[in-house]
Formats: C-alpha cells, structure tokens, sequence
C-alpha cells in the first residue's frame, strides 16, 4: 500500500503548522530578521526563511528595506569608521515585518441610544470611526440596520479602507445572543429589536461576523487590555442606564445556555436595589428628585443648575467638591451598588467588579464608599472594586480586539492575495 499521499498530507500539515508559528512571531513583532524568528520558534533557518517567502507571497507579510545610514552634517558629528566587513559576510540580514494594512477589522457598539463603528488595522491601531444617535421615535429593526450601516461606511471611508478588505466584524448589542448572533425576542419585543438580523446580514457581505452582548465584550476588553488581565476570575459590570454584566471565571467567559449569563433582570427581585437601572440612571434621577423636592440644602452646587442639567458627572463632580446634597445621593448609590456587587460575588466568587461603561472616569470616589459598605455584606475578602480605563469605549474595544483575534486565529484561511488584501 503506498503512503505517498499519507505523506504528502503530513507534510502539508506540518508546512502550515510551521507557517503558522512564523506568523504568530511576526504579529508580536515590529521588525524581524530569520535569526530572531529563529531562536524564538525553535525552526531550522531555511524552514524560517520558506515560511517568511510564503507569507508574503501570501501578502500577511513583507521585506523592509533598511534605512540609509545617515551622513554627518557637522565634523562633530562624525562617527569612527567601521571595520571593513569581513569577507564571505555576504549581505546584511533580511527584515521581516508584518503587513498591518493586509486587511481590517471592524468594531460596532450598537447601542440602544447610538452606534459607534471603528476600523482597525490587523496592529490593532483605529485607522476610522463614526458614531450616530438612534432616533427613538423611529427605532425599528430597518433604522437601526440602516444607521449601522451608515456609521460603518463612514468609518470606512474617513480611514480610506474599502469594504472588501474587511477581514472580520464584531458588533455588540444591549441584548442576549445565542453563539450564531442571534436573540430572542425578549420582554416587549427589545432584544428583537436592539439585535435586528445583524448577523446574517454583515454575513452576506463576506465578512466573518460575532455578534455578542455588550457587557461580555467589555469583558473581553478588560482581560485581553485592562483591568481583568491579572484576574482569574472577575465581572466587568456596565453601568450606564441599566447594569449588564460580562463574567469571566476560571480564566474562560461565561455565557450560559442561551447566552444569558449576565444579563441583570434578577435585580427587580433584590431586596434595597429592585431594578436594573445603573449608576448613569440613578445618578441623574436621584440628583433630579432631590433638586425637585428641595431636598437639596441651600448651598449645593446642584440648587444653581436647571433640572435639566443634571446628570451623573454634574452629581459625582459636585460630590467631589463636598456639595452634602450630592454626597448624600453618591452614598444613596453606594448602598445599591453594594448590593448588586454582592450578588455579583455571592455568585461567582470573583476577584475584581470591573465598573465599566461611560460613567467610570468619574466614579472613583463612588466606588471608595462603596467598597466600605460592600465589606460588610461579603465574606472576606471581597472583590476588589476598580473603574475601566476605557470610559465609553469599553464595549467597543472589545468588539474590536475580539474580530482581530478572529483573524489572528484563522489568519491562513483568508485568501488575501499577493500583495495584501
């Protein structure tokens, strides 16, 4: 029986393995010569330097020329003259690099109030956005389509990247999604509507498309870029208008049978907290409800502004400048936070509550008095309490730092074309 096909097969997969590890070593690197890929793969020179060929015939990489050795200006610029090169030296070394514009990803945050779209080359550097308002009077599953598509072709368009060089797109949606990026229609018809076909339809255009809960893709920011990535077990909790949580325990993401992990509809039934609304929410309704009762005391920073003009960063600034009447509605909301954190911990026995969304640059004096009240709910230790470093743009870090990795993962199977995409 002949095995020369058994063969041939082995040795195919043994290329691309190979292939593979070069290629993996080039994305952590800016330049690189086949000694450096060398050492760090542990393959032989010529395996190194057929690989390197490969992808770039390929068009995920390239040569880079050397940069011209500078000629002094100044006779106090000289420099002492090199030894002559040795003979049989030959040539100075090949630089490798990795092409970052050989394709794109996308990153959309869909959210109930705007979309937001980024374009990302395969670095991971954000070469376009666009974002655009949700009409409310008009929010239907052909709007929110149209005005997701609209915010991606001008994301597109200011980084001068055409639609057909679109590796991957991740879109993050203020619902539950099963793992084909579908959801289900949810109380009054709301996820139907905040996850309108998004999947099928970046789909037909050849992209390789994840639709994902928003919350879980602040998780997936925070451990790949922020504060979960020295945490085992951890919660990123996004806090705006309604609290939605991405868990990660044990290292791995956690989403449920149905993709439901996370979602915070079990707070109606908590004592002291009741609803999912979140610290944005509260921050402004509470600082309202206090302006309007006259709550607030004579001196508070609050009384001079029109009713209107009080939302979460007017309470939480006022509180840092000892406005008693925006402490009192800051320690009001440390007492639901609290609560909800103990759930969260009770839980899943997690290390850190990653507090993420638009309203964490300014919820650090929140979360101190938070944590005071937290130590009494919890056994100790209790979860240690931090802000995300991305503001508003967790959940669209995520969507994009999840898409690369999409590519970086499955690289070999784009067909790219000499050259690049």
């Amino acid at each position: 029986m002949s095995t020369a096909p058994q063969n041939a097969s082995s040795s195919g997969l043994l290329r691309r393995i190979n292939t593979v590890r070069v290629l993996e070593f080039a994305w952590a690197q800016d330049v690189f010569t086949a000694t450096e890929a060398m050492d760090a793969t542990g393959l032989t020179r010529s395996t190194v330097i057929s690989r390197c060929a490969e992808l770039i015939e390929l068009g995920w990489m390239h040569e880079v020329e050397r940069a011209p050795v500078r000629a002094p200006e100044r006779a106090s610029e000289r420099v002492p003259e090199r030894a002559p090169v040795p003979a049989g030296k030959g040539r100075p070394a090949r630089l490798y690099q990795l092409r970052a514009d050989a394709g794109y990803v996308v990153g959309v945050d869909a959210g109930q109030h705007r979309v937001l779209a980024t374009v990302a080359d395969l670095r991971g550097a954000e070469v376009g956005r666009r974002e655009h308002p949700i009409d409310l009077e008009h929010d239907n599953a052909a709007d929110r389509l149209a005005v997701t598509d609209a915010a991606i072709s001008e994301a597109l368009g200011s980084a001068g990247v055409a639609p057909a060089r679109v590796l991957a797109i991740a879109v993050g949606v203020p619902a539950q999604t099963d793992v084909d990026g579908a959801s289900p229609p949810g109380q009054n018809e709301f996820w139907a509507r905040m996850n309108p076909g998004f999947a099928a339809h970046f789909r037909e255009r050849g992209w390789h498309t994840t639709v994902e809960n928003d919350a879980n893709l602040a998780a997936h920011a925070e451990r790949a870029l922020g504060a979960g990535r020295d945490a085992r077990s951890f919660a990123a909790l996004l806090s705006g208008e309604r609290f939605g949580a991405g868990i990660v325990v044990d290292g791995a993401l956690v989403r449920g049978s149905y993709g439901g992990a996370g979602e915070m509809r079990l707070l109606d039934y908590v004592v002291g907290v009741g609803s999912p609304h979140g610290i944005g929410f509260l921050a402004r309704a509470w600082g309202r409800e206090a302006h309007d009762s006259g709550a607030l005391p004579p001196d508070s920073a609050l009384r001079t502004l029109a009713v209107g003009a009080i939302d979460a960063p007017a309470v939480f600034a006022a509180a840092a400048d000892g406005d008693a009447g925006a402490i009192a509605v800051v320690d009001r909301l440390a007492d639901r936070l609290a609560r909800v954190c103990a759930v969260i911990d009770g839980m899943l026995d997690v290390d850190r509550i990653v507090v993420a969304g638009g309203v964490a640059p300014v919820v650090g004096d929140l979360l101190r008095r938070t944590a005071a009240v937290l130590e009494g709910m919890v056994h100790p230790p209790a979860p240690e309490l931090v802000a995300s470093s991305f503001g508003a743009d967790a959940v669209i870090v995520g969507a994009s730092t999840l898409a690369l990795e999409h590519v970086r993962t499955n690289a070999l199977d784009y067909a790219l074309g000499s050259g690049g995409a």
